[in-house]
């Protein structure tokens, strides 16, 4: 009865770890793809304050007069890189949308010898859908992203302020017979700030035109 009873346990071991093994076999071990950006290209900005303070003069600190700050930085050139994970159409049968994790930074030129730079860095997550599948030579997408910026101007002792930054995209993806892929877009973007020493807003509009490449 117990060489039968351990007969048993062994044919069913076998029996288990057989299966296990098949199972195991059959398998398919699926990894994330995954994606790299790199981008640059010029911003303008069709609206922003040119007021970086209140107007008038107040006082700051006690004993600190600050004045009104007049600035014209309108274009500039700016570049950016992601990290991006792919969250749908693995099987090609449909098109694939992208979560990704940016960072940016981007330089605003003085229009006139009186104006100051401005840059901003930039980091944050976008959305990316593509419109076709990865089997297309050209393949649109659209894209909407949130970021935290961080801004400085060009002038001693005033630091940097943080804001936020919503972002809408669009654009086309270029295949190539390699890996690599390389793309053209048109993004429009709205970001907002405390005004540098007073409580109020700081507002920018503006448009980029990028080109980048994809791996």
């Amino acid at each position: 009865m117990k060489n039968i009873f351990f007969k048993l346990i062994l044919i069913f071991a076998f029996s288990f770890s057989s299966s296990v093994m098949f199972a195991q076999k059959d398998s398919v071990h699926f990894r994330i793809p995954h994606q790299i950006s790199v981008e640059f290209g010029y911003r303008y900005s069709f609206y922003q304050n040119t007021y970086l303070s209140d107007a008038g003069t107040y006082i700051g600190d006690p004993g600190n007069t600050i004045s009104q700050t007049l600035n014209k930085a309108t274009s500039g050139v700016g570049i950016l890189a992601d990290y991006a994970w792919q969250l749908s159409g693995f099987n090609n049968k449909k098109p694939a949308i992208y979560l990704s994790i940016p960072m940016g930074y981007t330089i605003f030129l003085p229009d006139n010898p009186t104006s100051k730079r401005i840059s901003m860095l930039n980091y944050g997550w976008t959305i990316r859908h593509n419109l076709a599948t990865s089997d297309k030579k050209l393949i649109p997408f659209v894209g909407y992203g949130l970021f935290l910026t961080n801004m400085s101007v060009g002038i001693p002792n005033w630091g940097s302020v943080s804001g936020h930054q919503t972002q809408f995209e669009g654009g086309l993806n270029f295949s190539t017979s390699t890996k690599l892929q390389y793309f053209v877009k048109l993004q429009a973007s709205y970001s907002s700030y405390p005004k540098l020493g007073y409580a109020k807003s700081l507002h920018f509009m503006y448009a980029d035109l990028r080109v980048g490449v994809r791996l």
